[in-house]
């Protein structure tokens, strides 16, 4: 399959890093929000850190219409896929590919719980990180991006590799799923309740709480089925030694936004119930980002 078009649903910050080195050599249109699509009309796409380049590219805020071979990238936050996937199903084709990037567990389920038969979706992960703090502007920070394993995602790697987006093939995306979800769990809550940026919460002074985070999470990933290489906090404090960036939960608490909390430390405690493990630090990283989100004048169920 040759790709046609492709459109990157949800131009957040990923979203809209995907989509500006995307364009570059493929057809494509951006799907975000109202201000940032006419921000990126009208001047352009500024990425800013690992590179610095305008992007010219179109933007819209909704997919009019999907023509035969679209590849949709779909990066919208976790809690607002089924509503965004709702407002486009009735566009979809049989030969439509859906390659989803969203943090956390519980995004695929919800995918294929919405989209049924009507396109074929695919589990990605990324290591990039952005920042999106003003419409039309990202701050970009290189990673790679993982796909699971078919003849499709051969195709769709060697797309992103032809436009500097390195990208890999996996024979076990759960796996990579799960080392991600472990990094965010840690960083993502702690960088958002002490408002720093992602290096900063590995202070010694944390360690416990880092390290108290990775061992409940290991533990309801092995009862998941999930294989984790030994001295993993370690290998986490290392790896987020060198993140300059803000997270995006941060951000979303920041922007008065809703966060992802329920996908990553919130899946977490599910899951741990699920097996009868406790999980206490993780639940009470949840209750205080939901705190923080209720301060920030959004209602949350529990």
């Amino acid at each position: 399959m040759n790709f046609s078009k492709i459109f990157v649903l949800g131009a957040g910050a990923i979203g809209s890093v995907y989509g500006a080195f995307l364009s570059e050599r493929n057809d494509l249109v951006l799907i975000g929000n109202k201000t940032h699509v006419k921000a990126v009309n009208s001047r352009g796409l500024a990425i800013s850190g690992d590179i610095n380049k305008t992007f010219h590219l179109r933007a819209d805020t909704e997919i009019h219409e999907i023509p035969e071979k679209t590849l949709i990238i779909l990066t919208t936050k976790a809690y607002d896929l089924a509503k965004t996937i709702e407002k486009t199903k009735k566009l979809l084709k049989k030969d439509t590919v859906i390659l989803f990037l969203q943090n956390g567990l519980g995004n695929e389920q919800i995918i294929k719980r919405a989209v049924g038969d009507k396109a074929r979706i695919l589990r990605g992960v990324t290591t990039m990180a952005a920042e999106f703090f003003e419409p039309g502007k990202i701050r970009f920070w290189n990673g790679e991006t993982n796909i699971e394993q078919n003849e499709v995602a051969e195709e769709i790697a060697e797309i992103f590799n032809g436009c500097v987006l390195k990208t890999t093939l996996s024979d076990d995306i759960k796996r990579e799923v799960w080392d991600k979800l472990i990094v965010n769990c840690v960083v993502n809550p702690l960088s958002a309740i002490f408002h720093v940026k992602n290096y900063e919460i590995v202070a010694d002074s944390l360690k416990n709480v880092r390290h108290e985070i990775v061992k409940e999470c290991v533990e309801v990933g092995k009862a998941e089925g999930i294989t984790f290489p030994n001295h993993l906090e370690e290998r986490i404090d290392e790896k987020m030694s060198t993140y300059t960036n803000f997270s995006s939960m941060y951000q979303d608490i920041v922007k008065r936004k809703r966060t992802e909390i329920d996908f990553l430390n919130g899946k977490v405690v599910e899951l741990g119930r699920k097996h009868h493990i406790t999980t206490p630090v993780n639940e009470m990283l949840v209750c205080l980002i939901k705190f923080m989100e209720e301060k920030n004048g959004i209602p949350r169920k529990y």
